[in-house]
């Protein structure tokens, strides 16, 4: 589904990605975990076309996009999930559904019924403005928004982060239902390992903007993981 190779990325003359290799299989969870600021949301930026690479390549379901826009990369059907959610908090929630369909070269399509299946608290709520929607609640939004389209990757930067723990829950649930599915892989940034431990099929562990680790949670030792996640 992506393969990454020898990676590197910079913010000007700062070099962030160092040599990153990392591989997401059709159907996978796969979860890259690592402290703040260790270069994981620049990875997810990067696969999305949102920075642009110094050197290395990264391929889509065969194809090498890493020359394409970030817009090319969605109509693809790759799916984004920012962290901080980046809804837009003067339209309605319906109206920031619909913002994904139009940024897929959808304008004229309709919003799948099974996204507000998916997320019923949206579906009381498609007239309210998404400022006005609790964290959680925006955070299930953003998710919503990056599968209207049904995209068969999906990136999510850290979807717990500041999110009461009965939303996180939800959230779990979402995540989990889609991998039961099997119709996308899904490459989830996290902090926390108990919630990779339970959706992930595989995990990266990164540290200074290189992967330090790489396996499955039964082949990794505990204690390793955990030291690169305290702070």
């Amino acid at each position: 589904m992506l393969t990454i190779r020898i990676f590197n990325v910079s913010y000007g003359e700062i070099q962030v990605l160092w040599d990153v290799q990392l591989d997401v299989l059709p159907g996978q969870v796969v979860c890259l975990l690592g402290r703040n600021g260790m270069g994981k949301t620049t990875l997810l930026k990067s696969i999305m076309g949102l920075l642009t690479p110094r050197s290395g390549s990264i391929t889509f379901q065969g194809q090498e996009i890493t020359a394409l826009s970030s817009d090319a990369r969605a109509r693809r059907g790759i799916g984004y999930v920012p962290q901080g959610r980046d809804i837009f908090p003067d339209l309605t929630v319906h109206e920031n559904l619909r913002v994904g369909l139009v940024a897929h070269g959808m304008s004229h399509g309709t919003i799948p019924d099974e996204i507000l299946q998916r997320f019923p608290v949206l579906q009381t709520m498609l007239a309210r403005k998404g400022g006005l929607l609790s964290g959680g609640q925006q955070q299930q939004l953003a998710i919503a928004r990056a599968l209207v389209t049904q995209p068969t990757l999906l990136l999510l930067d850290e979807p717990t982060e500041g999110i009461q723990p009965s939303i996180i829950l939800d959230i779990e649930e979402s995540i989990h239902r889609l991998k039961q599915e099997g119709r996308m892989a899904i490459l989830l940034v996290e902090q926390y390992l108990e919630f990779a431990r339970r959706l992930a099929d595989h995990i990266y562990v990164m540290e200074q903007g290189t992967i330090v680790l790489e396996g499955n949670l039964q082949a990794l030792q505990e204690d390793a993981v955990k030291r690169y996640l305290a702070v």
